[in-house]
């Protein structure tokens, strides 16, 4: 069994069908690519996986079960985690207090409560947040307030936090954007850190060389449809993946 099937998934905002029928599984212990060209459907698949919008048709099961019709919130505490393409931090918070959020995803205290308990009257969230902040590779900012990190490391707590919910899965969306060649070679070596720590993990990405050299398999999008799925290699070959990305006289060209 796979432990995410997405089962024939459609979306559609009236008129415009952003999702068609889209079938894929993410496999335990991981490492899953998901790459289009923009306005693919790439992130409103993330979204229907994470509870963010409703399906039109199809399924989403995690180990077996639906996740269709829950929460966001409950779909976290069943075992998936995400980030952002936009980076959604507490800005005002340290580094250590954003990452207690997701520490407390799970307590009855929720996000407000981690916010307004604060650290010192919480011991045990503030040591594991910690300790995943050490494990991003920014223990050293913990105390740093997330609008004074750089981009990537703003990247990297984002990444802590997700981490600190106990996920089965991770979906990353874009985690290489606005980051340097050094920023993106760290990067790689943090996304199979966290797969050999146990997390699976479903990766949306625009640099094919961060894509190319992290993920197994890897799935393509276009005008919401999957047009290929396969290893790395297969998909760099695929005519139907180079025209999608390059146009027709590309692919035509690339099986001369």
């Amino acid at each position: 069994m796979a432990l995410l099937d997405v089962d024939a998934v459609t979306k559609r905002f009236g008129g415009l069908t952003a999702v068609s029928s889209v079938t894929m599984t993410v496999e335990l212990g991981e490492i899953r690519g998901l790459i289009g060209p923009n306005g693919a459907g790439k992130t409103t698949l993330f979204n229907i996986v994470t509870g963010s919008f409703d399906a039109t048709s199809g399924d989403v099961r995690l180990e077996g079960e639906t996740l269709l019709g829950l929460k966001p919130h409950k779909i976290t505490r069943r075992g998936v985690a995400r980030t952002f393409q936009n980076i959604r931090l507490f800005t005002n918070m340290t580094a250590l207090e954003n990452v207690m959020v997701g520490v407390d995803a799970h307590s009855k205290l929720g996000v407000i409560g981690a916010i307004l308990v604060g650290p010192k009257a919480n011991e045990p969230t503030v040591v594991e947040a910690a300790r995943l902040l050490d494990f991003v590779g920014i223990g050293r900012l913990a105390n740093d307030v997330a609008s004074s990190l750089s981009y990537g490391d703003q990247r990297r707590v984002e990444i802590a936090r997700a981490l600190a919910t106990k996920p089965l899965l991770v979906l990353l969306d874009e985690p290489a954007a606005g980051m340097n060649p050094a920023e993106k070679a760290n990067l790689m070596q943090l996304i199979r850190r966290v797969r050999d720590s146990g997390v699976t993990i479903l990766l949306i990405e625009h640099d094919m060389k961060v894509v190319m050299g992290v993920c197994e398999r890897v799935a393509v999008l276009d005008f919401g449809e999957m047009i290929a799925d396969g290893s790395p290699e297969e998909i760099q070959r695929n005519p139907r993946v180079i025209e999608a990305y390059l146009g027709r006289s590309a692919a035509e060209g690339s099986g001369s």
